[in-house]
């Protein structure tokens, strides 16, 4: 199979704004050939897996997760290795429209010649979005891959080690005959907690319904079989014979296997009792999510303005709860004449600013002294003003006090008093008075 990639050239289209340029020159791809570590296969034969067998993927945004998961020789899935993801592009929440930088959500497949041995980003393989569902729904894009390199735009970027057992793992499959495998991308796990977490995000409705086929593996541990009518995804859902689901019409009337009605049941059940109860609970506190086509388009539009060449802020636009939008200061870097011509204006129109805001503090700066100047002297006069009237009120308070002599005369008053008193006792005296 690899062969037969490698002498047909299969490269993908290299549209810039789309999702992730996936180019290249290399003249052969010996990192596609690489089998996967001892470790893995002593695992894989533990858990009654062969090398071969077939595959699947479950991509996890918030927690970074990539798993892969391999049947069994009872055909069920069982979980066989797991990496950090290096890199996903935009914020929780599905892509929309081409450009706005989202990485997909929902159910894909991956047939062989989505597999890239040759790609500029080391290896990569193409999801297949759009699929049925965004197409019906008027979603748009391309390009959008899993691949190394640890750089993303709208991808799931994985280091080069990782990528290489990630592509082995599909390489494999398809050798062993798999003629396509399935990619789940979820915004978490779509645990009770987290769903009563995001039960107020804009995009609920839409987790919601992706749920339904996260809980239909979880039950099964078998892929799901994925159809899309009436602009939505179905699962396990069986129409009758001589009918097809249409992505855009009315739902035939569709049937499952009672043990599988059965099942997910009692599984709603339990789900339905661990919601209820962690309504009461908000923590961890909700991640970032994309606040629909409108915040899609706005960034679709920076990214259509970037590639031009134009001149834009380092980050895309965010649309905030009360519709304003937030866009970050910092400008991007731009090396194109229209680039350059933007960085000049906004250069002068910087200088302009800052002379302004030098001019209007030079102002400011003025009236303050002005004022405080002002305020002074009102202070020196009002204290002048105060100190006037008191010297009035001490000088009309000594004027109406009576005059005390002084005391060197008051002792002689004294002296005086007592040598008359002491003649008129004599003179008494003398008379038998």
């Amino acid at each position: 199979m690899l062969a037969k990639l490698a002498r047909t050239g299969i490269l993908i289209a290299a549209i810039g704004v789309a999702g992730c340029n996936d180019s290249s020159m290399k003249d052969f791809a010996p990192e596609a050939n690489k089998p996967l570590p001892d470790k893995i296969l002593a695992d894989m034969k533990a858990k009654g897996m062969v090398r071969t067998s077939s595959v699947m993927a479950r991509i996890f945004k918030e927690e970074g997760k990539l798993e892969i998961w391999k049947a069994k020789t009872n055909g069920r899935y069982d979980l066989v290795a797991s990496y950090d993801i290096c890199k996903w592009s935009g914020k929780l929440g599905p892509k929309y429209t081409e450009g706005d930088r989202q990485a997909p959500e929902g159910f894909y497949t991956v047939r062989p010649a989505q597999m890239n041995p040759r790609s500029h980003y080391h290896l990569s393989f193409n999801i297949g979005f759009p699929n049925a569902y965004d197409r019906a729904n008027g979603r748009t894009g391309q390009n959008l891959m899993v691949h190394g390199a640890c750089s993303s735009s709208g991808c799931y970027s994985m280091t080069d080690a990782q990528i290489e057992q990630i592509y082995a793992f599909g390489r494999d499959a398809f050798q062993g005959g798999q003629t396509e495998f399935q990619i789940q991308a979820f915004p978490f796990r779509m645990t009770a907690a987290n769903m009563a977490r995001y039960r107020n995000d804009p995009n609920y409705e839409f987790w919601k319904m992706l749920k339904v086929g996260y809980d239909n593996f979880e039950i099964t541990k078998v892929p799901p079989k994925v159809d899309v009518c009436e602009k939505r995804y179905v699962f396990n859902q069986v129409a009758p014979e001589g009918t097809t689901f249409d992505p855009t019409g009315p739902c035939p009337a569709m049937t499952q296997p009672d043990s599988l009605k059965t099942a997910y049941a009692d599984y709603e059940k339990s789900y339905d009792a661990a919601f209820n109860a962690a309504i009461k609970s908000s923590t961890p506190a909700p991640k970032p999510t994309i606040a629909g086509i409108k915040e899609a388009s706005l960034v679709s539009d920076w990214s259509k303005r970037r590639a031009r060449g134009e001149r834009v802020p380092i980050d895309p636009p965010s649309l905030n709860n009360d519709g304003s939008v937030t866009e970050t200061a910092r400008m991007g870097r731009i090396d194109s004449p229209l680039g350059r011509k933007m960085a000049a204006l906004d250069a002068e129109k910087e200088a302009k600013r800052k002379a302004e805001e030098q001019r209007v503090a030079a102002i400011e700066a003025a009236k303050a002294a002005k004022q405080a100047a002002k305020a002074q002297a009102l202070a020196e006069k009002e204290a002048a003003k105060q100190a006037a009237q008191q010297q009035v009120v001490t000088a009309g308070v000594e004027a109406a006090a009576p005059a005390q002599p002084a005391p060197e005369a008051q002792q002689a008053a004294a002296a005086d008093e007592g040598t008359v008193t002491k003649l008129k006792k004599k003179l008494l005296g003398m008379f038998g008075g």
